[in-house]
């Protein structure tokens, strides 16, 4: 767990991609020397695309609801329960310096981030 210049380690700069989504993965993206560092570049990237993906389901739900007549709301609140565990185990994950890939956004990300 090396220290950048800025003062975070890898790990701590890696779960804090996962902090507030896109803002922080973008964030990470940009900010030197975080954006030369393939692992960081991982968790920002990954982070962006399941923030994309869930903000992707949410708008489905709430277009299969109306069609429905406001039956799949009740399943909403599992489904966000769902994100936000996995939320959970990547900025943990992340801290312990463990790398979780995730199905089909995962490679994508690995591939973004140059590994």
């Amino acid at each position: 767990m090396a220290a950048t210049p800025a003062g975070l380690t890898d790990n701590v700069a890696s779960a804090l991609c996962y902090a507030l989504g896109l803002i922080t993965g973008i964030l990470f993206l940009v900010l030197a020397p975080y954006n030369q560092n393939r692992k960081i570049r991982f968790h920002a990237f990954q982070s962006i695309f399941m923030h994309v993906g869930a903000i992707g389901v949410w708008i489905v739900f709430l277009i299969l609801s109306a069609v429905s007549g406001g039956l799949l709301i009740f399943v909403m609140p599992l489904v966000w329960l769902g994100f936000f565990v996995l939320w959970l185990i990547l900025i943990i994950k992340a801290y312990q310096d463990q790398k979780l890939v995730l199905p089909i956004i995962g490679p994508l990300a690995e591939k973004q981030a140059g590994n």
